[in-house]
């Protein structure tokens, strides 16, 4: 789900300690510290080395914990949640190309606007009857 520009920095800020980041996902601290080690979050740290979750990354674990209700083991988990991300990203990427495209079209089709004849005024050519 897109999360708007104005409240994205928000939902990235890493504000929770670990044992808020636990209560609100409804998992164990160690469960998270699990998944950290596996690679499936990445919550910031401090200078003094404490972790800070954010709000992204609660969402990263509601994920994470979708999936395994559904069966995937943690290697599973890690592999959905790669190609997810890199969907994503091709479709940030298309985005992207196809909003180029069209400001390409758009620009070709005002620099030969003079040049282009409807085709209503085009000349047609007519079959002479036998």
């Amino acid at each position: 789900m897109p999360i708007p520009d104005n409240d994205a920095d928000r939902f990235t800020r890493a504000v929770y300690v670990i044992s808020v980041a636990a209560e609100l996902s409804g998992m164990h601290p160690q469960t998270l510290r699990i998944y950290e080690r596996k690679g499936l979050v990445d919550p910031a740290r401090t200078g003094g080395g404490s972790r800070r979750y954010s709000d992204a990354d609660l969402a990263q674990l509601n994920r994470i914990q979708e999936l395994t209700n559904e069966g995937l083991n943690l290697a599973g988990v890690k592999r959905v949640l790669f190609l997810e991300a890199q969907v994503a990203d091709m479709e940030q990427r298309l985005k992207q190309a196809l909003d180029a495209a069209n400001i390409a079209a758009e620009t070709t089709l005002r620099h030969y606007r003079g040049e282009l004849v409807p085709i209503n005024q085009s000349i047609t050519l007519y079959k002479r009857g036998k």
